[in-house]
């Protein structure tokens, strides 16, 4: 169980609640961005197996900032039993923006895991969300055997539903091929929300990701208030870089702010 307020008072935003259990925790914040508050999300048991229950609920007030991050990607083991279960739920208050940018989980064979991640946008609340996985120990020749992978995505405002997005998918031989991820174990989605012309990510996006051979990539329009980026990649350093250019964009494009760089060693 994880609960974090967050908070803006005069040019910051600090943390106004926050309350823990292992396996999860929240480490100190760290000063790299002048108005968001920068915080990494910890799981020190090492990854998640079968019968875990992960409940994170985060809210941004009026006007706050944030980026929630991971020291590193997510291991999800075998299991014989129960799914891995991670639910998440976030609220971005009046004026507030929210970047949730974990590093991907990795789903190790035979496990099986369970993901929801539901966002509320207050209106001229702004949004970058990822959604990123490898498809196993692909060094170890493990791609695609896990059990069951499963994540849904809702964001709604007070309008409806901006964006929903669920996957499902039963590992085993196929879903390497063309028309599935064609060969590529590592995938990501990018959701970019918000009250801002999103034209200009749309255009450097596409440019910056066609120029790259190690990826495969597009960019939709959602019905309205945002855009959505999928992504394909050969190998995690690929991944880690596409989803990097495309924060830098998004970032430019919500907030008129530089790119974050976050040191994780």
């Amino acid at each position: 169980m994880l609960r974090l307020e967050l908070e803006r008072r005069g040019a910051r935003t600090v943390m106004a609640g926050c309350r823990w259990t292992l396996p999860l925790q929240i480490l100190a914040p760290v000063a790299v961005d002048d108005e968001a508050l920068v915080l990494s999300l910890l799981n020190p048991t090492g990854g998640l197996v079968g019968g875990d229950r992960l409940d994170l609920a985060v809210s941004l007030g009026p006007g706050a900032r944030a980026c929630l991050t991971t020291p590193s990607a997510t291991k999800v083991y075998r299991t014989a039993g129960e799914a891995a279960r991670q639910d998440v739920r976030l609220r971005v208050g009046l004026g507030a923006m929210l970047e949730w940018v974990p590093d991907h989980t990795i789903a190790f064979a035979g496990s099986v895991f369970r993901q929801r991640i539901e966002v509320g946008l207050a209106p001229g609340a702004r949004l970058i969300l990822v959604d990123a996985f490898a498809a196993g120990r692909i060094a170890r020749d493990e791609a695609w055997r896990f059990d069951r992978l499963e994540s849904a995505v809702i964001v709604r405002d007070a309008v409806g539903e901006v964006f929903y997005d669920r996957l499902v998918l039963r590992g085993g031989a196929g879903l390497e091929r063309l028309g599935c991820a064609e060969g590529c174990p590592y995938f990501a989605t990018m959701a970019v929300i918000g009250d801002a012309d999103l034209e200009p990510f749309r255009r450097a996006t596409t440019a910056s990701l066609a120029a790259r051979g190690d990826v495969s990539a597009g960019v939709g329009a959602l019905s309205r208030g945002g855009v959505v980026l999928r992504l394909l990649a050969g190998d995690a350093p690929a991944l880690i870089a596409a989803i990097d250019a495309a924060w830098a964009a998004a970032r430019a494009a919500l907030a008129g702010a530089p790119p974050l760089a976050l040191r994780k060693l």
